[in-house]
């Protein structure tokens, strides 16, 4: 069998918060939660676990980047939302074209950060 993405541990310093903006945003999906997690599953079976970090052992969580494939009736939703809320958004990872999205790599695709501070990017296309 060939390797398969099944989840990772996204770090917050509000579980919940952060899980409810992936819900809102992208419309991933709440999932059974335990212990330290808040668990949201995406489509083919991958769990995203958000877990708080203490401020005390982690004063600064060290942002990271989550790139999501969405079709392009997600895309229209999910940017809808980022407008309606004004949440800063860019069309670059560099954030030289804020308030755009772009048209590269054959698709439409947006950046922008969730309440931990990480960078995500929504994309129609993917890269390879």
């Amino acid at each position: 069998m060939p390797a398969a993405f099944n989840h990772t541990i996204i770090a917050a310093r509000d579980r919940a918060e952060s899980a409810r903006f992936f819900v809102d945003i992208i419309e991933a999906q709440e999932a059974p939660s335990w212990g330290p997690f808040t668990n949201l599953q995406l489509d083919g079976g991958v769990l995203i676990q958000f877990a708080d970090l203490p401020v005390e052992a982690f004063p600064e969580i060290q942002n990271q980047h989550y790139a999501f494939l969405v079709d392009d009736a997600l895309f229209d939703r999910a940017y809808g939302r980022l407008c309606e809320r004004g949440i800063e958004h860019w069309a670059d990872p560099r954030m030289q074209r804020p308030g755009e999205t772009n048209t590269e790599h054959g698709g439409r695709g947006v950046y922008f950060r969730d309440p931990a501070g990480h960078f995500i990017e929504i994309i129609t296309a993917p890269y390879v």
